[in-house]
């Protein structure tokens, strides 16, 4: 395995890799993805003369992958929390590198711990706000949904969310999205 390009062996950010896609219904592999970042990054130049800034300048550590078990996630979740409240503790702040949707979990269970202020801003074409997906309670379609019961709902926005199940958008659900919190919000009639 690579570490990101420009990492440092310390860092206040510490790049976390979490290969986990045990639930995904589409297509897996997403597992794949924090080596195929940190490949990838070494195609990078690391200077941004718009922004004059250069990424080897920057304070971040790259910690390697967690070995995460396939099938049930609920181990995957628990080593994901502990090296996120682990980062956290130490004054570091943990950026995950999925692998599926379900990984923020982990890292919003601990950051809520430490942060109870915490905020998401969500970004996809889906709300995840099912209640189950298959019978099951975790699961990529079912992520944002768990973490309200660490954040409320009140402190989730999302955007770029284009459908999803009519109970995801039940205006009288107070953990499903409506147009104070989901933008675009709800699409209104066309006139005629």
């Amino acid at each position: 395995m690579s570490v990101f390009i420009a990492a440092k062996p310390k860092g206040r950010i510490a790049l976390i890799g979490a290969p986990f896609d045990s639930t995904v219904s589409f297509r897996p592999g997403s597992r794949f993805a924090p080596n195929a970042l940190r490949e990838a990054s070494y195609g990078l130049e690391t200077f941004s003369f718009k922004q004059a800034r250069d990424l080897e300048d920057a304070d971040f550590c790259d910690l390697g992958d967690l070995e995460l078990p396939f099938g049930d996630p609920k181990p995957a979740l628990e080593l994901i929390w502990t090296a996120a409240a682990q980062g956290l503790a130490q004054g570091q702040i943990p950026l995950l590198l999925g692998g599926e949707h379900l990984v923020s979990l982990g890292a919003v269970r601990a950051a809520s711990a430490y942060h109870p202020e915490l905020k998401i801003v969500h970004l996809d074409a889906h709300a995840d706000l099912r209640d189950e997906y298959l019978g099951q309670k975790l699961s990529h379609a079912t992520v944002m949904r768990r973490c309200l019961d660490f954040i409320g709902p009140e402190n989730l926005r999302q955007m770029g969310v284009r459908s999803g199940t009519r109970a995801e958008f039940d205006p009288t659900d107070a953990t499903a999205p409506n147009s104070t919190r989901c933008w675009p919000g709800p699409a209104r009639p066309r006139s005629t």
